[in-house]
């Protein structure tokens, strides 16, 4: 299933912003690629989550969303949560969690729409 980014639905986006050496970055990735789908995707609350590289490798950023912050708070309580943080944080350098709301998506215009 693909994640849909619906402003209307309210849900809180945790955007959490992993430094890490080019080395570990699919270490890293494999870690909250595992903790998502072992656990943070059948807890209460969990929307979806996608997980990006940056191109030099020195980034992972995990785009989650939740139906809402006591949902997201109840999940960070979790035992089997914080052991998949602490994993997570013993191979990045830094980590840079921030929370949002989705105000607007946009998707891309059709063939006839686009600008030359």
């Amino acid at each position: 299933m693909t994640t849909t980014l619906d402003p209307s639905a309210g849900h809180l986006v945790l955007i959490n912003t992993f430094t890490v050496e080019p080395s570990r970055a699919e270490e890293l990735l494999k870690i909250l690629s595992d903790a998502t789908e072992q656990g943070m995707r059948h807890l209460p609350g969990f929307v979806s989550a996608n997980l990006h590289m940056s191109l030099d490798r020195t980034h992972v950023a995990n785009y989650a969303e939740w139906l809402s912050q006591s949902d997201l708070d109840r999940m960070m309580q979790n035992a089997a949560s914080q052991q998949h943080m602490k994993q997570a944080a013993a191979v990045a350098t830094a980590i840079q969690p921030l929370y949002y709301q989705l105000r607007e998506s946009h998707g891309s215009a059709s063939v006839g729409e686009r600008q030359p």
